[in-house]
């Protein structure tokens, strides 16, 4: 029997309404105006708050992708609702949205990364950017990742392993800086941000970002494929919808692979 997982954040962080959804998810990536990059990213750190503060901040990441060969979009963001150790994909088979359902591919997960919906099945982290997925890539399937206490090494192994498969691309579905003014939030994220161009992982703490395990796991990887970071778009809740007394931070991020440098071996 097929396991599909309901959308938990339709009606909340995205419309409901398959039209509107498509129609906004739509206008949102034609908006998006991204830096000319020299070469395509093989992975993206995008928001994942509700559509009318974050959206237009992930499209802009979004807007580099429509052409790009990806088969597989693998998406790793926090748990949010359920404590969590280590790292978990969904045992459903299919993720659904109200754009429709999209399968889920688990092909290179190492056993040692559990199966379980229970993270995931109150979770938005990784759920608000199928939309933005199904439109772009309408073919493609998707590996959600839950990931919790881990060791960056931990999370760039498990990237390793999925990214084997040909035309996959890799999501980290974080948040910046949270419940801030809006003037310490903009340093405390230009911060974070200057934290994962270095690719230094041990620079991002637990406050900086919600995903903050998945990002450093990121970073690690990044070293390892001698990939640098490029920054896309950064703003807080207070440049889009909402006050400025008390904001979230977000920032899309592009990583493209480079020359083998010195920091990649170590």
């Amino acid at each position: 029997m097929t396991r599909v997982r309901p959308p938990a954040a339709a009606g909340s962080f995205y419309s409901a309404d398959a039209g509107e959804l498509a129609h906004l998810v739509d206008l949102f990536v034609r908006r998006g105006r991204p830096p000319a990059l020299d070469g395509a990213p093989s992975a993206l750190v995008v928001p994942h708050a509700g559509y009318v503060y974050s959206g237009p901040v992930a499209a802009t990441g979004y807007a580099l992708l429509p052409g790009l060969p990806v088969r597989r979009v693998a998406i790793l963001g926090p748990s949010h609702v359920v404590p969590l150790d280590g790292m978990a994909v969904p045992e459903a088979d299919r993720w659904a949205t109200p754009l429709g359902e999209v399968p889920v591919d688990r092909a290179g997960v190492p056993d040692s990364v559990a199966r379980d919906d229970g993270p995931h099945a109150r979770e938005h982290a990784c759920e608000v950017q199928l939309p933005f997925v199904q439109r772009v890539f309408p073919a493609c399937t998707v590996l959600p990742v839950a990931v919790g206490v881990t060791e960056p090494s931990a999370v760039a192994d498990l990237l390793d392993a999925v990214t084997a498969s040909p035309g996959t691309l890799v999501l980290v579905s974080t948040d910046l800086s949270h419940y801030h003014d809006v003037a310490t939030a903009r340093r405390l994220d230009r911060r974070t941000v200057d934290a994962v161009v270095d690719r230094d992982p041990a620079a991002i703490r637990a406050g900086d970002a919600c995903g903050h395990f998945a990002l450093r796991g990121l970073l690690a990887w990044a070293r390892r494929r001698g990939a640098r970071f490029h920054l896309l778009d950064m703003r807080t809740s207070a440049d889009t919808a909402g006050e400025p007394r008390r904001v979230v931070g977000y920032a899309a991020l592009a990583l493209v692979a480079d020359e083998v440098d010195e920091a990649s071996s170590t």
